[in-house]
């Protein structure tokens, strides 16, 4: 598979699909699905929820990082925070608008954001996701609760979280990514 580094808008779109088949079936970071299980749930749930296009996208894309950080898939067992929502964002910054990768970068702050003013939200989480918390800092202050209300992209990323939590069910059939094809084209910033 190329290096994600190398990577040009003409073959973006190819390298993705091509990472979803690769390294789509690693584990999930303890879930019982795999990455890409988890990646095409969430953007069926998104669909089902009649989400704009752009968080579709964002919700098919949100864990890219995970194939493209430095560290171990098993990273987060050792204590170690992968920031695989930057990592993402980083990558697809470069090829798509702020509407679809500003979700992403901001869904792990959601989760943050979400177990500090949802008194149940914290519940809702499956105890991978409650260990990564822990890792990602906790729930966030009312200082930090303040800031990240300030984005424009609130709604947004807070609604790729919901789905991202209901993206992890064992089981589910999903559609196989090149169904998202003329999506991701879709999107391409010029």
């Amino acid at each position: 598979m190329q290096d994600h580094k190398t990577v040009t808008k003409e073959n973006v779109v190819d390298f993705l699909i091509d990472m979803f088949n690769s390294r789509g079936q690693d584990e999930y970071l303890g879930e019982a699905i795999t990455q890409s299980e988890h990646m095409l749930q969430c953007a069926v749930v998104a669909d089902q929820f009649e989400a704009k296009e752009s968080v579709i996208l964002a919700s098919l894309l949100h864990d890219v990082g995970h194939f493209m950080h430095d560290y171990d898939f098993d990273c987060a067992d050792h204590g170690i925070d992968s920031r695989h929502e930057d990592v993402a964002d980083d990558f697809l910054k470069k090829f798509y608008p702020p509407e679809v990768t500003e979700p992403v970068r901001m869904h792990v702050d959601a989760k943050r954001y979400l177990c500090a003013v949802e008194p149940d939200y914290f519940g809702k989480l499956s105890e991978a996701s409650v260990h990564s918390l822990k890792l990602q800092g906790g729930p966030m202050s009312a200082e930090e609760v303040k800031k990240f209300e300030e984005s424009p992209h609130l709604k947004d990323a807070l609604d790729l979280r919901r789905f991202e939590e209901a993206g992890k069910v064992d089981g589910v059939a999903t559609p196989k990514i090149e169904e998202y094809r003329d999506l991701m084209l879709k999107f391409l910033i010029n």
